[in-house]
């Protein structure tokens, strides 16, 4: 069963995500998901309603709140993922189950589902909302990670570089999309995950670079992009 987590997110430049790395190299382990150069693409397409339900949740920090993304890593259709993402009391929980090419285009094209078609919680109250919130395709994020882990207290340290959005939703399965910065120039994010506490040498790591937290997801500033930067 998936448990809540604690999710920090910092603001840094590469100059700031370079020291950290070499920091933490001697003590976390890349992710063995990761390519030769430690990195692998994350593209997503999140969901939202008719009234932007999640992105308003998202802005008013609503408690708890959730929202549906399908993930896939470097274009590759062989592993999708339907995931639940929950926020609640400053603390996140994401659910998830495979799905394959066929339902993920339906998905995308809003086709209604089968139900039955997948044995998974998620997937059912994907369906659920579907045909209740006629959920429908928001936003494409992607960016470049690169993840590091260190097993004690579930630890995982991520540096997500060069954030851009992709509009055509309809493009999310394509090899390639058209995707537009939506950070300021030299301006990445890091984020910290852990289950219950945050080793010291981690904590005083961030300190010592006195990075500034902040409490908008990748979700919020992509579609804060499509809207022209008029949110908030």
């Amino acid at each position: 069963m998936t448990e809540f987590r604690h999710e920090y997110k910092y603001l840094c430049t590469r100059q700031q995500i370079e020291t950290i790395r070499n920091s933490i190299s001697g003590i976390m382990q890349p992710d063995k998901n990761a390519g030769r150069n430690g990195e692998y693409v994350i593209r997503s397409l999140y969901f939202d309603d008719y009234s932007n339900s999640c992105l308003y949740d998202n802005i008013n920090g609503n408690n708890p709140r959730e929202k549906f993304r399908i993930r896939i890593y470097n274009a590759d259709l062989s592993y999708i993922r339907l995931e639940l993402k929950r926020k609640e009391n400053g603390k996140t929980k994401k659910s998830s189950c495979r799905i394959d090419e066929r339902l993920c285009l339906q998905m995308i094209q809003g086709i209604p589902l089968r139900i039955d078609a997948i044995d998974s919680e998620v997937y059912r109250k994907f369906c659920l909302w579907q045909h209740t919130k006629f959920l429908k395709p928001a936003i494409i994020t992607e960016y470049d990670r690169s993840p590091y882990v260190y097993s004690d207290g579930n630890v995982r340290v991520t540096f997500d570089q060069n954030i851009r959005a992709g509009t055509f939703v309809e493009d999310f399965t394509k090899q390639r999309i058209v995707a537009h910065p939506i950070m300021p120039f030299n301006q990445h994010l890091l984020e910290v995950k852990f289950d219950e506490l945050i080793p010291d040498f981690i904590y005083s790591l961030v300190q010592t670079e006195n990075l500034r937290q902040t409490t908008y997801s990748k979700y919020y500033m992509c579609r804060r992009y499509h809207f022209g930067g008029g949110l908030l």
